[in-house]
């Protein structure tokens, strides 16, 4: 419950965040164009507070905290007095209009840049991508990358850490290939061709790097015991924090994979332990728990986190920049989110990538929850990235986001006339069942994950 409420009101903090940003964008533009604004409203639905400006604005914070809209003068919806008319959006010029359109999507990138602009000065700690493993006749393997390399570029881009290797090894999907310079430690810096003929993510790939082989060095899973969950089997036996588990059943454990498939094994069997605790060796009979898994199958949970080795020297690093090269990374990270994010969107459509992978709201919110646990530099992160998603998503041509408008808008300025009330009409219909449908597969995907 408690993660659900973390969870919950980090997802209404972040939205709400960016839907002002967004908002603004269009507010702080129409005023610039000389419309006059009526209402300035986050969230829908019953309005909690509302206040007034100077020129007669009414902001409003309303009671369901899951978007926003600013609404204008105009006579298409009201009925406007005749010395208000000039004040009205439709009366402007269609350019003013275009950029009043798109100035929410352009106030969600230049967020995202000052978003990461912060969280550069304040520092960014990131762990080198130094590969652990690599899959037998993986891509990877078959082009010459071994373990213990350390990635030091994807195609054009130069990469820091794991996540910075995703984006740009994302950003090559479509390519016949892709040039990857790794760092080995006896040979120095090498160049191989990475294969990415017919490359795609499905529906069971974990992650793009994954997909073609590469797993990231962690630092060795021990038996020991770090974190011992309230109610949960291993709290209920007896086992405690420091604990050692060498043997189950009398079959020695070598490793925490081996341990984990006993246990998910043996849902409500009873396992003896043997287990190291101090100077102590001891018996303990545990019954791990029954949790199901999605596909309804029996699988044990004893409800224990284990103690990792320490990560060797110089594999985490933190990334500091000054004010004016903070803001030139942010610029470029904005920049290249953009760009993979159409891209991305491009895959979906070619089926490159599966529909299985769009995240909805739940995932969202996970997201959101997981940052603010993390602290400051992972939530200015994660709004960083929303923001761009935000903004890319309402520039989609789809007539009821702003990318809807914008089409309508352009296509007046070039035959020099509006599209019709009927079609912009039906435009609208069209766009709203579209949305609609990825929403719902969005939130689909999101509950199959949970």
């Amino acid at each position: 419950m408690f993660d659900f409420i973390w969870n919950l009101a980090s997802f209404i903090l972040a939205l709400g965040i960016l839907v002002t940003v967004h908002e603004y964008g269009h507010f702080w533009v129409a005023r610039k164009a000389g419309v006059k604004v009526l209402r300035f409203s986050i969230g829908f639905g019953k309005p909690l507070i509302t206040w007034y400006d100077k020129l007669g604005t009414e902001y409003v914070i309303a009671a369901i905290p899951l978007g926003g809209y600013v609404k204008m003068l105009d006579e298409r919806v009201d009925e406007v007095p005749a010395d208000e008319k000039h004040l009205s959006f439709n009366s402007k010029s269609v350019q003013s209009r275009i950029a009043i359109v798109a100035a929410g999507p352009l106030a969600n990138f230049a967020f995202a840049i000052v978003l990461l602009w912060a969280m550069y000065m304040l520092g960014v700690q990131t762990v080198k991508p130094v590969i652990g493993s690599i899959e037998t006749s993986s891509r990877a393997q078959i082009a010459g990358i071994k373990a213990d390399q350390t990635l030091i570029s994807i195609g054009n881009e130069t990469v820091f850490d794991w996540r910075e290797t995703t984006f740009a090894l994302m950003q090559n999907m479509g390519e016949s290939k892709v040039k990857v310079v790794v760092q080995d430690p006896i040979d120095g810096q090498v160049v191989k061709n990475l294969n990415l003929e017919g490359w795609t993510l499905g529906n069971d790939v974990k992650s793009p790097l994954h997909s073609v082989g590469i797993t990231p060095f962690r630092p060795q899973i021990t038996t020991e015991l770090a974190h011992i969950a309230e109610d949960s089997a291993a709290k209920k036996y007896g086992l405690q924090v420091g604990d050692k588990i060498y043997l189950v059943d009398g079959e020695k454990i070598s490793s925490w994979a081996q341990l984990v498939g006993i246990i998910q094994a043996s849902a409500d069997k009873s396992l003896l332990m043997t287990i190291s605790r101090g100077d102590e060796k001891l018996n303990i009979n545990v019954v791990p728990d029954n949790k199901p898994t999605k596909d309804g199958f029996s699988q044990g949970y004893l409800g224990v986190v284990p103690l990792a080795s320490k990560w060797p020297d110089g594999y985490i690093t933190t990334r500091k920049y000054g004010p004016i090269d903070g803001f030139f990374q942010g610029v470029d990270k904005t920049w290249q989110m953009i760009s993979l994010s159409f891209e991305m969107i491009g895959n979906l459509l070619t089926g490159q990538i599966s529909v299985n992978n769009l995240s909805g709201p739940i995932g969202i919110a996970q997201g959101a929850g997981a940052s603010v646990s993390y602290g400051l530099v992972a939530f200015l992160s994660f709004l960083a990235l929303i923001s761009v998603n935000l903004g890319v998503f309402n520039l989609l041509p789809l007539p009821i986001l702003d990318g809807g408008h914008l089409m309508y808008y352009i296509i007046e300025l070039i035959r020099k006339k509006p599209v019709s009330e009927r079609t912009q009409e039906f435009g609208f219909r069209i766009g709203a069942l579209v949305l609609l449908l990825l929403t719902g597969f969005a939130l689909f995907n999101d509950f199959m994950r949970l």
